[in-house]
């Protein structure tokens, strides 16, 4: 069976856990991360070297960083509905999917560590209010995207570019900051909240 470690409450894990459901996929999960099982153990750092959750291990195949193990999930367990094999329509996806890793996931970073964390690293007024300029106009992108598709970040259907987005957009709403009026987004989370599994893990209340 699938083995997943690390702790349901992260973001990366419920990437994978989401996934997993909807492929209907089995798996077990234990808790590792931060207030569970040290990622700084040898035994950890032996299947990921950066001490970072996710890490799955696939019979005797060990993979970590939690876009790739998506990906190779829908590969390998016939996934072609979520990502599929031609290779414009998976690019597509793939375009969305390291959209949110390379530039959304980095423009929410300060005011997320600031409003959520309370990270004290993290309390200069002038980078919050940067910070949050740039997470809004990023949003703003994706708003737009969703406009153009009418329903899912790369097309008319579902796809795993939607389960990094989905989740980052549940971040978003469940930080405490002032939101701009983005309807496609809004109708978005909406759509998204009809699927099970998102509701399971990707719109659970957790940060």
């Amino acid at each position: 069976m699938l083995r997943i470690l690390g702790k349901a409450s992260s973001i990366n894990v419920r990437k994978v856990l989401w996934t997993c459901a909807e492929l209907n996929l089995p798996f077990e999960r234990e808790d590792w991360g931060s207030g569970f099982q040290s990622t700084l153990t040898p035994e950890f750092l032996a299947l990921n070297p950066c001490a970072m959750v996710p890490v799955i291990q696939d019979d005797d195949f060990t993979l970590w960083e939690s876009n790739s193990i998506i990906r190779y999930l829908a590969s390998r367990y016939d996934g072609e509905q979520l990502y599929p094999s031609d290779a414009r329509a998976r690019a597509r996806v793939d375009q969305w999917i390291d959209w949110q890793a390379s530039e959304l996931n980095k423009s929410w970073s300060y005011a997320f560590m600031s409003l959520v964390r309370k990270s004290p690293a993290h309390q200069d007024s002038l980078a919050f209010d940067a910070g949050c300029r740039e997470w809004a106009r990023h949003m703003e992108i994706l708003d737009r995207q969703l406009q153009k598709t009418g329903a899912y970040v790369s097309g008319e259907q579902f796809s795993l570019a939607d389960i990094p987005i989905g989740l980052s957009v549940n971040r978003w709403f469940e930080t405490p900051l002032g939101h701009p009026h983005l309807p496609a987004v809004s109708a978005y989370y909406e759509r998204l909240s009809q699927r099970p599994a998102y509701r399971l893990h990707g719109r659970n209340g957790t940060p």
